[in-house]
């Protein structure tokens, strides 16, 4: 798709899914003919012609001011994600776009590697703005070691995308997969929104979309979410069931990389099963590689 198609598509989906009720508009009982907002009523919450609305609906963000974008979240009632994602979507569809965007970062530095190494009791990875894993350390590794053997890696980087739309046993290691694969495919949207023009990007979405009609289904959705923080829920082949509390740490001189750890309450079942993992990572065949390094 277009940057204009993806424009068209993401405005008239979130147009659709609010009703006349939520928007606080009367409906005389009349029954509607389109789900969701009528163009023109988008465009009266939103303080703007009926016209301009329809042009931005027709993906023409260019030029768009910040007010402008801020009442359009207003009338279709965006949430943090979204409103990030429409900015982005409309700052990508300006003249300099792409020249003012700083290529995303294909590896980490020595530091963040030391850093990496010297977190011994909590597992890291270190994800690129593809759903790359770029760098993880020792626990980390073991901790998504199905992920790391994946078929799919082949002889590049883990992609935790590819994982999970194309290897069967993502369903066994995630205990929620719809969750997990929702949460993929916003990511990767939302990434598409602030860099259109990513070739490794395009590939990967046009992998997954021709392989997947899982990924396909979703990506066609448009929906977007931010992944800060959270709980994952991981049945690991050796120590079992996890449930394990995120947290992500964008890293300011690395475009595009951010740091997840991974952690459980103290002396909670979760946290005896980390401590058995970390004693069961280190032996002589895992400990050869404490941080991943896999080719570029």
């Amino acid at each position: 798709m277009s940057h204009r198609d993806d424009v068209k598509a993401f405005l008239s989906s979130r147009r659709a899914k609010i009703t006349p009720e939520q928007a606080g508009l009367p409906t005389y009982g009349r029954a509607r003919r389109v789900p969701g907002l009528r163009r023109g009523e988008v465009a009266d919450l939103a303080g703007v012609s009926v016209e301009y609305y329809s042009r931005l609906e027709r993906g023409v963000l260019r030029g768009v001011s910040d007010e402008v974008l801020d009442a359009l979240a207003r009338a279709l009632r965006l949430d943090e994600a979204e409103r990030c994602h429409l900015t982005d979507l409309a700052r990508a569809a300006g003249p300099v776009a792409r020249s003012r965007r700083k290529a995303p970062a294909r590896d980490v530095r020595p530091s963040v590697r030391r850093l990496l190494d010297l977190m011994t009791d909590v597992p890291v990875l270190v994800n690129g703005a593809t759903a790359d894993v770029v760098a993880a350390n020792r626990l980390g590794r073991a901790l998504f070691a199905p992920l790391f053997h994946s078929p799919t890696a082949g002889t590049g980087r883990p992609n935790h995308a590819r994982f999970i739309f194309l290897d069967p046993r993502s369903r066994d290691f995630w205990i929620e997969w719809e969750e997990a694969a929702d949460n993929s495919v916003a990511a990767l949207r939302a990434e598409a929104g602030r860099d259109p023009h990513d070739r490794t990007l395009i590939d990967l979405v046009g992998e997954l979309s021709t392989r997947s009609d899982q990924f396909r289904g979703r990506w066609a959705a448009h929906d977007v979410r931010l992944h800060r923080t959270g709980r994952k829920a991981i049945r690991h082949p050796v120590v079992g069931d996890l449930h394990l509390d995120f947290e992500t740490l964008e890293l300011p001189a690395d475009p595009g990389l951010t740091l997840i750890t991974f952690t459980a309450p103290a002396d909670s079942p979760h946290a005896y099963a980390l401590a058995m993992l970390a004693s069961w990572s280190v032996d002589p065949h895992d400990a050869a590689s404490s941080s991943e390094r896999h080719p570029r």
